[in-house]
């Protein structure tokens, strides 16, 4: 399978050479915008292009609100903050991540606790997380307490593996009765939906990132994503050194963060949004083919789950023989054809180690099994 799998991937891409994971694109006004920024001097996080980026970035998810940061991390640690979670609460989200969900959790003093993740989505598991909150938890004047740590349980949040969306319907109407928020982690699923409602939509926020890997990028940069209009004013005013607007004084009412995304950032952002109708289309083409090709192989292609439309951010195969992981991975990036495993399991991690958790089976299984291969535009 890796034989045939190298040559598919090199005919596609046309390429003899080096084949990255997920290359950025720049097809459009990049360099316009990019030069109309240092010609004005804006280049910091102040200038026409941030607010832009926000707004089309807002007109584009269907949220009312959008927020620019410099990362999708701080993104994510300001959503919880503003969220109402405190210091020693405890946040509900997926073994089965990227470090920085853990790690914004863990900036406000913050103690993850791990549920399991359905297999299709590789998100997490709305079934899972009602067998937990039943058994695990008790509700004391309206407040979630974890019966094994005595600590309030302040938030979930669920992940959209690679773009693939979880259903977040079902998840709110676990998390409902027992008032935790939604706090989605989207920073991998811009242009994804689960019921024709964009990712980060749907919980109190969601967070979206334009790293240099991700779907569109701004080189570093993310974005806060909310319908809550007093919400939406905290956290701009919270990232921008929580700053009292003034002419010359300066002046700032409470511990405030330098998040703002600078303007040479969302005048790329920009460039890149005005492509992503088409950058989806052609990853959308490119996950076709993986499909048809993996149909029979020793591996399934990882495809968008019912009612959902996936962006395929990051194109990933599930292997039949968890022993056949380490072959593939090596005889492939020895080909000169990049592919990734899976994130190791948070848990396993020597600062997450202690955090507590459920039967993680399906975690497990995919940590074993799942390879990311070459996923990006080929225009």
């Amino acid at each position: 399978m890796v034989k045939d799998t190298v040559q598919f991937i090199r005919e596609h891409y046309n390429s003899n050479e080096f084949i990255p994971l997920h290359a950025p694109y720049f097809g459009g006004k990049e360099k316009a915008y990019l030069n109309e920024c240092i010609d004005t001097t804006f280049v910091s996080s102040v200038g026409k292009f941030v607010d832009q980026f926000e707004a089309n970035m807002a007109t584009f998810t269907g949220a009312k609100y959008a927020v620019a940061t410099v990362n999708g991390t701080a993104a994510l640690h300001i959503a919880l903050q503003l969220a109402g979670v405190l210091q020693d609460d405890e946040v509900i989200t997926q073994s089965l991540t990227f470090i920085a969900t853990c790690n914004a959790i863990s900036y406000i003093g913050a103690h993850p606790v791990f549920v399991d993740v359905d297999r299709d989505t590789m998100g997490l598991s709305p079934e899972k997380l009602q067998h937990f909150l039943s058994k695990e938890t008790i509700m004391v004047n309206g407040q979630c307490i974890n019966k094994n740590t005595k600590k309030i349980i302040k938030a979930v949040v669920p992940m959209h593996t690679f773009g693939m969306p979880i259903d977040l319907d079902k998840l709110k109407l676990v998390c409902d009765p027992y008032n935790i928020k939604i706090v989605e982690d989207a920073a991998e699923s811009l242009g994804s939906y689960q019921n024709n409602n964009h990712t980060g939509t749907k919980g109190i926020f969601g967070i979206l990132s334009f790293n240099g890997n991700k779907t569109i990028t701004t080189g570093g940069g993310g974005m806060i994503l909310t319908n809550d209009d007093s919400l939406a004013k905290k956290a701009k005013h919270i990232t921008t050194t929580a700053k009292i607007p003034h002419k010359w004084d300066f002046n700032h009412d409470q511990v405030g963060y330098n998040y703002r995304m600078p303007n040479i950032n969302a005048a790329l952002g920009c460039a890149q949004l005005e492509k992503l109708p088409e950058i989806l289309k052609n990853k959308r083409d490119l996950a076709l083919k993986y499909k048809e090709f993996f149909s029979d192989k020793p591996a399934y292609f990882v495809t968008e789950p019912k009612n959902t439309v996936a962006n395929y951010w990051l194109n990933a195969i599930v292997l039949e023989k968890a022993e056949d992981r380490d072959e593939f991975l090596k005889a492939t990036n020895d080909a000169g054809v990049m592919t990734r495993p899976i994130w190791k399991l948070m848990n396993d991690l020597p600062m997450f180690k202690k955090a507590q958790k459920g039967n993680l089976e399906n975690s497990i299984w995919l940590e074993e099994r799942v390879i990311n291969i070459p996923s990006s535009v080929n225009f």
